[in-house]
């Protein structure tokens, strides 16, 4: 799933986990992965549940 906005990029998997839950009304634990861009969109960051934790790549 992409967000259709950019992030504030000094967020960590918490808080963009966060994001998914309050902003999306996803589920951040469902296995799905999460994509976000910088302002400049230049930049992208993934966010994904693998069983154990929350992964940012």
């Amino acid at each position: 799933m992409v967000a259709t906005k950019p992030v504030d990029f000094r967020k960590g998997a918490e808080g963009l986990a966060a994001l998914v839950r309050d902003t999306m009304g996803a589920d951040p634990f469902s296995g799905t992965v999460y994509v976000f861009r910088a302002k400049r969109a230049d930049r992208v960051k993934l966010v994904y549940f693998d069983g154990t934790g929350v992964c940012l790549l």
